[in-house]
């Protein structure tokens, strides 16, 4: 069994850190972007997303970032109010940036992409300044997320609440969340992200991601074993390698693996899968379940998000996790 102390007697469940953003969900389904004339507008981000789900599924969550001084900047704020999420941590950016925009294309179920507008953004103006030690450590698990890493001075701020969670002994939890648009090449994301993975008490992530971040390593195999094992001999005491529609498996340190599967589900788009499992997975850990529920649990969430048109507006209650999973249908592998 995995052990993650969480502290009981602290306020906030989870506090994540880093991109808040809008995404752009297309209106017509089953056509390109160059044919799209319609999008519906929500909060988005990987971190804003995951706590968004966690919050929902009654975890008191709050989040540290930046947002721009716009309209768009007051729409997340109040967004984020209006879902229970304690926004005292989230500073407005001064200079001038603007708030990032991913505007999803839908052809069909399974060919969905993103088309993003980092330029100037003002979650990645996100500085040391805005980092509390006190904030942070009022909370029993920091959420961090890797695009959070890509430029400075965010990434500097990241790495400050991590040392602030460290000192706190409050759980860190790293999303991956690898963008490659976001940064300048492999070596300098490999770099930071295995920098950040070391202090980090569990780590999620596809595999595709975990091969990006092994390729200083000298053993070529990337088994998911060798991978675990890896960052358990650093802080990690779960490490969880998802694999698309074939599943995940998560390793705890005591060296035991669970696999998890996919439920049979209405598909109208793929994003949000990944932040609606990480929101279910991570409220399955701190209510101290086993693997094997947790990650069921995760993949009912993800079943709900992908099968509707938003992603923070589709994060699931328990109540809607737990009436999934009465008549579920695992998805063959």
């Amino acid at each position: 069994m995995y052990t993650l102390n969480f502290k009981e007697n602290r306020p906030i469940d989870l506090i994540g850190i880093g991109r808040l953003c809008i995404d752009l969900n297309a209106d017509q389904f089953n056509r390109p972007m160059e044919e799209t004339t319609s999008f519906t507008k929500y909060v988005g981000g990987s971190p804003a997303n995951i706590t968004i789900g966690s919050a929902r599924l009654g975890l008191k969550s709050g989040f540290i970032g930046k947002v721009s001084d716009d309209q768009m900047g007051r729409f997340i704020q109040t967004y984020l109010s209006k879902n229970n999420i304690d926004t005292s941590g989230i500073s407005v950016d001064d200079t001038g940036a603007v708030t990032g925009l991913a505007f999803t294309e839908i052809k069909s179920p399974e060919d969905c992409s993103i088309l993003m507008y980092r330029d100037n953004v003002a979650d990645l103006k996100l500085d040391t300044s805005n980092v509390s030690e006190d904030y942070i450590k009022q909370s029993k698990v920091l959420l961090v997320s890797g695009t959070a890493l890509a430029a400075s001075p965010s990434r500097e701020a990241v790495f400050l609440a991590l040392e602030y969670a460290r000192k706190h002994e409050v759980v860190v939890i790293f999303d991956l969340d690898y963008r490659p648009y976001t940064w300048k090449s492999d070596k300098e994301t490999a770099t930071y992200y295995n920098l950040a993975a070391e202090k980090c008490d569990v780590i999620i992530g596809t595999r595709e991601e975990f091969d990006m971040m092994e390729q200083f390593e000298r053993n070529d195999s990337k088994s998911d074993q060798v991978t675990a094992q890896k960052w358990f001999d650093y802080a990690a005491e779960i490490v969880v390698i998802k694999h698309g529609s074939k599943g995940s498996i998560a390793y705890s340190k005591d060296g035991q693996s669970q696999r998890g599967g996919a439920f049979k589900t209405k598909v109208l788009k793929t994003f949000g899968a990944g932040d609606s499992y990480a929101s279910a997975f991570i409220y399955g850990l701190m209510n101290n379940w086993d693997l094997e529920k947790a990650m069921e649990f995760g993949s009912a969430s993800a079943s709900i998000v992908i099968s509707k048109h938003s992603c923070s507006d589709a994060m699931p209650t328990k109540n809607e996790i737990d009436e999934f999973l009465k008549t579920a249908v695992p998805q063959e592998i």
